[in-house]
């Protein structure tokens, strides 16, 4: 389970600063820019959301291997796999929530830091992130944990191999098959116990931010 759990933790350690930069961006570009073909591009990016994750893996695994340079790195079945295979269904979360986030600031205050002199991206670091900050961290956390959870995108684009791709679900299923209940169960409550801190910290931030409200 060890080597399950560090290759989980490799991969959040890369999913969490790629969905917090490509969700939030994402997020930003939906709430705060009108552009021509804006509501097709927020479809397409909440369709890994209701996809199954076999459809999902399966045009996934199409489209990377259509792809000579990534196919001929080994790129399909290791470890690079097994990240995208993660962050992929869990990017839809954060950009919504960004999305929220950012679409909930107050325009009034950044144009008002605008006409005071302020240069749009001090506008966005000194007013819009910190009044989106909360539900950002929301978002990053309920994203983070759906990336840690993942099951069946992983399974497709990078298989189940120990020391290698196997992640904490993975190894869990594997246990199950191998008929090791005992070993699931350890790891299940382990990943149970991320879910439960997860929305722990999830309750922790919107009741602040309601008592900054209030």
């Amino acid at each position: 389970m060890e080597r399950a759990l560090i290759i989980s933790l490799k991969v959040l350690a890369i999913d969490m600063p790629l969905l917090a930069l490509l969700g939030g961006g994402l997020g930003w570009l939906l709430a705060k820019r009108d552009f021509r073909g804006r509501e097709l591009v927020s479809l397409l990016v909440q369709l890994p959301m209701i996809l199954p994750p076999s459809v999902l893996g399966l045009y996934l695994l199409f489209a990377l291997g259509r792809i000579g340079f990534l196919r001929e790195a080994g790129f399909l079945f290791a470890f690079p796999a097994a990240v995208l295979g993660a962050l992929l269904p869990s990017l839809p979360i954060m950009i919504q929530a960004s999305r929220a986030a950012f679409a909930g600031v107050n325009r009034e205050l950044e144009e008002a830091a605008l006409t005071l002199g302020r240069r749009p991206w001090e506008v966005f670091l000194r007013v819009t992130l910190p009044l989106a900050r909360r539900t950002l961290l929301v978002g990053l956390a309920l994203s983070s944990a759906r990336a840690l959870g993942d099951f069946g995108v992983t399974l497709m684009v990078a298989g189940n191999i120990p020391g290698r791709t196997q992640t904490l679900p993975l190894y869990i299923y594997g246990q199950v098959e191998s008929l090791n209940f005992a070993r699931a169960h350890m790891a299940a409550l382990l990943l149970v116990g991320v879910g439960i801190a997860s929305l722990c910290l999830v309750r922790r931030l919107e009741s602040g931010a309601h008592e900054r409200l209030a």
